[in-house]
């Protein structure tokens, strides 16, 4: 128990990274133009534009979506 009788289940989680491109085709191993393909058949995580031309793609997204890959 923690202080005051409370149980203490606090988790600590890193937070969530947002990747470049070059990063998730390093983790994924395709190509760009097969990234984007499988964003437009919505087969992949889709990316975030945190301002301007960027496009950013959640770590944890990325890896659920290699794992699941794996498990096929």
């Amino acid at each position: 128990m923690g202080i005051g009788g409370w149980a203490m289940t606090q988790t600590t989680q890193a937070p969530d990274r947002l990747l470049r491109l070059p990063q998730v085709i390093e983790i994924v191993g395709i190509s760009r133009s097969m990234v984007y393909r499988l964003m437009r058949r919505g087969d992949f995580p889709q990316a975030y534009k945190p301002g301007g031309y960027a496009s950013r793609w959640s770590e944890a997204e990325v890896m659920a979506w290699r794992e699941e890959q794996r498990g096929a």
